[in-house]
């Protein structure tokens, strides 16, 4: 059977692929899947929240071509997302970044015709910078002329889009979704799926992924390279007792899981699915013979040939360590620690 027709590039998001691995963690006894999120047309799980959080207002009357403006904070997946959505009905947008945000992500911004508005100072007391994006935020929406703030931190929308991203992992494994990793920022995606799952009462335990470094289950701040995953400020519509289990990945991990997954499945999967990949490994232990375990890859990787895919840029971080993802049998040994 064909493929529909679609109305359009927006009528491509979600009903993504589910994908089984065979060959990433040969020795294990259950099943494993992959949700492929890149396959939505910006590239990324965030297109589902970024047209959940516009499309309503875009139909309704409340953002108009010419008179209304989007503002909104992200490091990079959502700003895409977004991007897409505006240029798609000519909506004007201001997407607020830091020095983080890569150099490939900002040039597809500035090809979707976005305005890039840079902040470059730390937040004195987190010393992160997303306390910063959100000032400035607050200063552009009370500024421009029908500006208009979607807050992916506290819109109830955002993770009303991802109650659709676990209908479609259950319904293609018949409802039998033992164990479900989901990385974690805005909380979006894991608050989502985890309503679907209790309110058709899944059997499905949730491993919420987070970065060392990350304060979003408790942790400490600290420093963290790898951007989309993680946070410095728990965001509001975040809920840590959503997770039945926590699992904490190093920068280092994510490499190691992205290198793995390109090694071992051939997929080129961005940095918070190396870390879902590299929580698998250290929970696996875990997991009975027999179950069904479901990834969800938020991305992928072509935005990250400049750090996870570059030798030089591993090296330079944390040495010479290709052999944790090079030597069959060691990626499951160091998991497993």
């Amino acid at each position: 059977m064909s493929a529909p027709v679609l109305n359009g590039i927006l009528d491509g998001v979600g009903d993504t692929p589910l994908v089984e691995l065979t060959g990433l963690l040969p020795r294990f006894g259950s099943r494993v899947f992959a949700k492929l999120e890149a396959f939505n047309p910006g590239g990324s799980v965030k297109d589902r929240s970024a047209l959940s959080m516009l499309l309503g207002r875009i139909r309704g009357g409340d953002l108009v071509p010419g008179r209304s403006t989007v503002v909104e904070s992200s490091s990079g997946n959502l700003a895409i997302g977004m991007a897409q959505i505006c240029r798609y009905f000519g909506i004007d947008f201001i997407c607020v970044v830091d020095p983080k945000t890569t150099e490939q992500n900002l040039a597809i911004l500035r090809a979707y015709g976005v305005t890039v508005d840079l902040v470059t100072e730390v937040d004195p007391e987190t010393r992160a910078y997303l306390p910063t994006r959100v000032k400035r935020v607050r200063e552009l929406v009370a500024t421009v002329p029908g500006a208009y703030w979607p807050n992916q931190y506290a819109n109830p929308l955002n993770p009303l889009a991802h109650e659709q991203t676990m209908r479609e992992i259950a319904e293609a494994l018949d409802g039998r979704v033992d164990y479900l990793f989901c990385s974690t920022g805005t909380g979006g995606t894991l608050t989502g799926c985890a309503r679907y799952i209790r309110e058709h009462r899944l059997p499905t335990t949730l491993v919420g992924v987070d970065a060392l470094g990350s304060v979003l289950f408790g942790g400490a701040s600290g420093p963290r390279l790898l951007p989309g995953h993680g946070a410095a400020v728990r965001p509001a519509l975040f809920d840590p007792t959503l997770a039945d289990e926590v699992v904490h990945v190093s920068d280092l991990d994510c490499v190691v899981g992205c290198r793995t997954l390109t090694d071992r499945e051939a997929i080129l999967a961005g940095g918070s699915s190396g870390a879902v990949t590299a929580a698998l490994g250290k929970f696996a232990a875990r997991i009975p013979a027999g179950r069904n375990v479901v990834l969800v890859f938020p991305d992928r990787g072509d935005r990250y040939l400049d750090s996870i895919y570059s030798d030089d840029w591993v090296r330079a971080h944390f040495g010479e360590v290709s052999h944790l993802w090079q030597e069959p049998d060691l990626y499951m040994a160091v998991g497993a620690c």
